[in-house]
């Protein structure tokens, strides 16, 4: 009896953090999105609506390329440093988690230093072809700004991954004639799928979810975030974006739930 009450209060932190950050929260915006003029059928105007539809879809699309992307750098990155030593390495880490320091606005303004209107591409293209190159402030540049700001937050879990992989079955597959891809295939990728489901779930999310840096760049397109703060600031339309805001979690947790379910069972680091 005692060690139920025990477990009891162990529970209970959890219990009141999950009723107060997440579902009084969501009751609310529940109850915000259903009170508007559209009443329950502003959710269907996510779908219908044709702004509101290609919104979902291109933030869908970009974090989907986010994560793909990073976590195929991060493992290139993370195997390139795991178990090589030589002369810069330490620096070479730092750099790659430098932008762990930078915010999101402080990232966004970063590509506009490289690819805005005023930029270091745009200036090379101007001197070369006569034609000023600017993409910091379409889809393009806020890809490059999630990627910036995603690999170092995966770089280090898959990196953490890679250091535990035991040389010996490297060799041992070596040695029996396997080449470097399927090495990839069957050894090295097998034993970092946890560490890739769990860090790209995390930079899918992110990429959803990002508003710091879709404020600086998102002057041309229409990302999910954006959308959310525009309709409650600018057209005050705080039902609807009560509406987005609960589809925008809903669709981040199907999508992690789907790569959560699709692991691979036992599938750990040697």
């Amino acid at each position: 009896m005692r060690a139920r009450r025990f477990d009891l209060l162990l529970l209970l932190p959890l219990g009141i953090f999950t009723l107060a950050f997440l579902l009084l929260p969501l009751v609310r915006l529940a109850v915000e999105a259903g009170s508007g003029e559209r009443g329950p059928m502003a959710f269907l105007a996510i779908l219908t609506d044709a702004r509101y539809r290609e919104s979902l879809v291109a933030t869908l699309l970009l974090a989907l390329a986010t994560t793909a992307t990073t976590l195929a750098l991060a493992t290139v990155a993370a195997q390139t440093l795991a178990h090589r030593r030589f002369p810069g390495r330490g620096l070479l880490l730092t750099l790659l988690t430098f932008p762990l320091a930078f915010p999101g606005v402080v990232v966004g303004f970063m590509i506009i230093l490289f690819g805005g209107r005023l930029g270091i591409v745009g200036s090379v293209s101007r001197a070369l072809t006569g034609t000023n190159l600017v993409f910091a402030y379409s889809l393009a540049g806020l890809f490059i700004g999630y990627v910036y700001f995603s690999v170092p937050r995966v770089i280090l879990t898959v990196l953490a991954a890679v250091e535990t992989i035991d040389p010996a079955l490297i060799e041992a597959a070596r040695s029996l004639g396997a080449g470097p891809l399927a090495i990839q295939r069957d050894v090295i990728l097998p034993a970092l799928a946890p560490a890739l489901s769990a860090s790209g779930a995390l930079c899918f999310a992110t990429a959803m979810g990002a508003f710091g840096t879709a404020f600086t760049l998102a002057t041309r397109v229409d990302v999910l975030p954006m959308l959310i703060y525009t309709e409650f600031t600018l057209a005050t339309n705080a039902s609807m974006a009560a509406a987005l805001s609960i589809a925008l979690g809903l669709v981040t947790w199907a999508v992690l739930a789907l790569a959560r379910g699709s692991r691979p069972r036992g599938a750990t680091g040697a």
